[in-house]
């Protein structure tokens, strides 16, 4: 479901919640016209949620945390669990892998893709849905 980024505006945010089946309330409007006007990104709820209040969009950071959901559920976005307390959310819903920079709390796109084989065997009544890959990094330790 990939939507036009030029001039992304609230008219723009209206038709992607519609066409995703969800009612589009202020603060839906608000926070995917941030989401979505800056192309294919990640972002916690913390960053959305400044990035709200930095251009006078008044919501709880509990709104956006359940908006956050309320879009991944219906497709918009691509939860990136990289630890037990700390989650992305991606624009970009294709399939693809992530590195996390570890010292700087960043999520960015593996560049050219990553070939992942070998999967492993799944019961007879189930069937894999996806595979997320998130590969850590941080800066090498110099040993001298």
């Amino acid at each position: 479901m990939k939507q036009e980024l030029h001039n992304f505006d609230k008219r723009s945010a209206r038709d992607l919640l519609v066409k995703a089946g969800l009612r589009p309330t202020r603060q839906r409007l608000s926070l995917a016209e941030l989401l979505f006007a800056k192309g294919d990104r990640h972002v916690s709820a913390e960053l959305l949620h400044e990035e709200a209040e930095s251009v006078n969009v008044s919501v709880s950071l509990a709104t956006v945390y359940n908006t956050l959901h309320q879009f991944t559920q219906a497709g918009l976005l691509r939860e990136v669990a990289v630890e037990g307390t700390k989650t992305y959310f991606d624009t970009n819903v294709s399939d693809h892998y992530h590195f996390y920079l570890e010292e700087d709390g960043k999520v960015v796109d593996i560049p050219g893709g990553l070939h992942v084989s070998e999967l492993p065997e799944v019961p007879e009544d189930m069937e894999i849905t996806r595979v997320d890959v998130v590969v850590r990094l941080r800066k090498k330790q110099d040993h001298a």
